[in-house]
């Protein structure tokens, strides 16, 4: 009993450190309203010379009415790049959607009507994505299991063959896969 109480005040103590917020964050340059990054000084320097083509693969959903952070990590990957001197035109990014995020990529109307009224939360950040001339290819696959209508999807989703299919096109074309 004493050292499960003391590996308990042990854990309450790091807590108030662990959830202080880094006096740097910030959204932008591209996205001001997703994307929240971190100003770091990288050992790792990024070539002046250097061109992204990133595919991200998305499985989860958000739960009703909230923005779907693997969705963000796309607009915080563009922001981080354009912020420390990329080029925007030389970042190149596709999300590929496949199981329950397929939700995600619903249109207002449809969402709603899949969650009991529940407004999308990631519907805007899926159109500034797509704004921003990033690919959102849901699986198809996915979507005919879901009984996701193509015209229930924001304007602009790709519907592909499968998540497969698009992953492995998006390699030929010289995409890596985001590992998270």
């Amino acid at each position: 009993m004493r050292r499960a109480s003391f590996l308990l005040s042990a854990v309450v103590a790091l807590l108030p450190a662990a959830t202080i917020a880094a006096p740097d964050a910030r959204t932008g340059p591209v996205f001001t309203e997703y994307g929240r990054t971190f100003v770091v000084e990288p050992d790792m320097p990024i070539p002046a010379d250097a061109e992204f083509k990133v595919a991200f693969d998305i499985s989860m959903a958000a739960p009703p009415g909230e923005v779907n952070r693997h969705i963000d990590s796309a607009a915080r990957f563009i922001n981080i790049q354009v912020a420390t001197g990329v080029p925007r035109e030389r970042i190149h990014v596709a999300i590929v959607v496949h199981g329950p995020a397929g939700a995600d990529l619903l249109a207002a109307e449809a969402y709603a009507a899949r969650h009991s009224g529940t407004k999308s939360a990631s519907a805007p950040l899926v159109r500034a994505l797509l704004d921003q001339g990033v690919r959102v290819i849901l699986c198809g696959q996915s979507a005919a299991a879901m009984d996701l209508a193509r015209a229930d999807l924001i304007p602009g989703v790709e519907l592909a063959l499968s998540a497969m299919t698009a992953h492995a096109l998006l390699q030929q074309d010289g995409y890596t896969l985001n590992p998270f």
